[in-house]
């Protein structure tokens, strides 16, 4: 394999404002700010599973609990800001792949830069979420994996490529579970700068965080193959009916209890990760 010139298919002017200061900071504060959507949506599931109100919800219902918050608005405005930097971020490593800027290209590569390319795409309607909130334009309160799913299905091969999309998402989910048992997120630490404390409490967070992301991820992944198969959207569950089907099983409220607080701590291992991540 020959390795590339990272300079050659991309313009020098988006090279150079992605190595500007301003971008590493927007960045650090994109993942804080994802960091905070997860706290919001681990907190409402712990509150469910432990009997203290609270609701199973996915990343967008997390935003609309946040904007009728007192300074919800304003709060809700600092996340948008936050939630752009990371796409920005996910789109620069999609493009750039600053970090293996100098290795061989590679199907593992490939794969991994289609990833933060679905990604941005994810986090980009996120964004346009929390801006019609903000707006007060609402947010959107249909069920859109299933309207996707329906779209998907509704074109020819759609019972085919539905299912590959949850063979993917089960993959993703197995690979976070892999990379929770490894810990290699610790690589991307600049771990000089962290005391053996925060590097002991960081790899705890990093691993139950990324094992609980694992777990929901296999879940949507499963009823993604399950629409496929029965050519069903309605089969179709993103992040808040998964942990909803956790707390329909034998112990649920022990499941959901256990994946709410791996969420949570997936939100300190991204405060972590805002602080210390290497950046390239």
């Amino acid at each position: 394999m020959t390795r590339r010139n990272p300079s050659a298919p991309v313009p020098q002017s988006i090279q150079q404002a992605t190595r500007h200061p301003w971008f590493e900071r927007l960045s650090r504060f994109g993942i804080a700010a994802k960091g905070v959507v997860y706290f919001v949506v681990g907190l409402l599931a712990a509150q469910a599973a432990f009997g203290a109100g609270g609701r199973t919800t996915d990343t967008q219902g997390a935003l609309r609990e946040i904007v009728v918050q007192p300074f919800g608005k304003f709060l809700l405005s600092l996340i948008t800001i936050g939630i752009i930097g990371y796409v920005c971020w996910r789109l620069a490593q999609t493009i750039l792949d600053p970090e293996h800027a100098n290795e061989s290209i590679t199907p593992k590569r490939v794969a991994q830069r289609l990833g933060y390319a679905f990604s941005a795409a994810a986090y980009t309607g996120l964004a346009i979420t929390a801006v019609k909130l903000i707006l007060g334009r609402g947010g959107g309160d249909g069920n859109a994996t299933q309207d996707w799913t329906a779209r998907f299905l509704a074109q020819p091969f759609g019972q085919w490529l539905v299912g590959l999309a949850g063979v993917v998402v089960i993959a993703v989910g197995l690979s976070y579970l892999y990379e929770a048992y490894t810990a290699k997120f610790q690589r991307q630490f600049k771990q000089q700068e962290m005391s053996p404390t925060e590097q002991r409490w960081a790899k705890r967070a990093g691993q139950f965080g990324i094992a609980a992301r694992g777990i929901v991820f296999a879940i949507i992944g499963l009823f993604f193959v399950l629409a496929a198969l029965q050519s069903d959207a309605s089969q179709a569950k993103g992040l808040g009916e998964a942990l909803a089907v956790l707390a329909q099983q034998p112990y649920g409220a022990w499941l959901l209890g256990l994946v709410s607080l791996g969420l949570i701590a997936y939100s300190i291992y991204s405060l972590v990760e805002a602080r210390y991540r290497r950046f390239l």
